[in-house]
């Protein structure tokens, strides 16, 4: 970086600043949590995506653009094309070699002219905008695209390997926390997969089992305050959960079952509230492998296609729900579910604790060099 020479460019002659073709208001326009186009807004986070949103694809601003907050200099490259909130200028590059391997570069070039900006303290009109001069690389006076790229590249190396190291010692530190390292078959557990096949089965109600199912109740994504409960919607996005709130909900207790109203069966290991397209099973008084068993039972009846957006499931379906167990005394036996599913556990850890053994002793290795 020191033998670099640097050359101060206006921003206006390199690029254009136009406005969004339409403005969408967070209030009136409903967010999901994907789909094919992003809602951009004024937000520090996320690439300031708020969501996406389904609205006529001609309102679509440019991919391969920066979006710039215009009273938050809030900047970030947006490789797709995309929606806008209020406030969002489209930064356009006049040059064709504008790409994503070069924008990051030109976005901590913008940040730095920027960085004078506290949030509120100013409203950025285009003429300022265009205005601003930033420093770049430059080689015989053209603004040197290879430097830029070369280094954006090493700099995402470098973080790519500080991520990789930290999440290997975040997971070996997992592992010995959770006892998962021990990833042998007890004799007891290596016979439950070698008999499952001879098992006895039984079907059972859900209701007879564990008591009336409880629905959640319906909360507004407006009327939602921010917190740290986690709040369990219909989707598979995230396991479900769409917000974490404060709000005075009932909370359900850990170690039970929710069913979303498309029929699809989750373990909760930890108190949620839920929404009302929820039926939650009470399995909270079960060892935890066994309610991890029934979770399994439920979900291969329940998601079998027969709920959907035209016929939801509810609690009261959860009641009613029939699933199969194995069986001891014509009673469901939890003993031989825990064990069948411990060794499972085991067998599905093993190859990721010899993953982290080697990745660990590599980036060891590398770290000690």
């Amino acid at each position: 970086m020191q033998k670099v020479e640097w050359g101060d460019f206006k921003i206006g002659d390199l690029f254009e600043i136009n406005t969004y073709k339409k403005r969408f208001d967070a209030n009136k326009v409903k967010i999901f949590e994907s789909g094919d186009f992003p809602y951009v807004v004024r937000t520090g986070l996320n690439n300031g995506i708020k969501g996406y949103i389904i609205e006529d694809e001609q309102f679509l601003n440019e991919g391969n653009t920066i979006s710039f907050g215009q009273d938050t200099a809030t900047m970030f490259y947006q490789e797709k094309p995309y929606f806008t909130g209020d406030k969002i200028k489209i930064v356009k590059s006049k040059d064709k070699r504008f790409n994503k391997n070069n924008a990051q570069f030109f976005i901590l070039s913008m940040n730095k002219s920027f960085s004078s900006f506290t949030w509120g303290s100013s409203s950025y009109s285009v003429q300022i905008i265009q205005n601003q001069k930033i420093q770049l690389p430059t080689k015989k006076g053209k603004i040197d695209y290879e430097f830029m790229e070369s280094f954006i590249a090493e700099l995402e190396a470098q973080r790519i390997a500080e991520l990789e190291a930290q999440r290997i010692a975040e997971l070996e530190a997992f592992l010995l926390a959770s006892g998962l390292k021990d990833y042998d078959l007890t004799n007891e557990e290596q016979k439950v997969l070698e008999d499952f096949e001879n098992i006895e089965w039984k079907t059972f109600n859900l209701q007879s089992l564990f008591g009336k199912s409880t629905r959640g109740q319906r909360l507004k994504s407006t009327d939602r305050i921010s917190g740290n409960l986690p709040f369990v919607t219909a989707g598979e996005f995230n396991d479900g959960i769409s917000a974490f709130i404060g709000n005075d909900v009932y909370i359900f207790s850990e170690n039970t079952t929710t069913i979303d109203m498309f029929g699809s069966a989750k373990y909760r290991n930890y108190k949620y509230g839920g929404d009302d397209h929820v039926a939650i099973v009470h399995t909270e008084n079960l060892p935890k492998l066994a309610s991890i068993f029934v979770t399994s039972a439920i979900h291969k009846t329940s998601s079998a296609g027969q709920f959907s957006y035209s016929r939801n499931f509810y609690a009261k379906d959860a009641d009613e729900l029939n699933i199969s167990l194995p069986t001891v005394n014509n009673k469901p036996n939890y003993e031989i579910m825990e064990t069948f599913i411990n060794a499972i556990q085991k067998l599905v850890i093993k190859d990721v604790v010899l993953y982290a053994d080697r990745k660990i002793e590599a980036t060891k290795n590398v770290v000690s060099k």
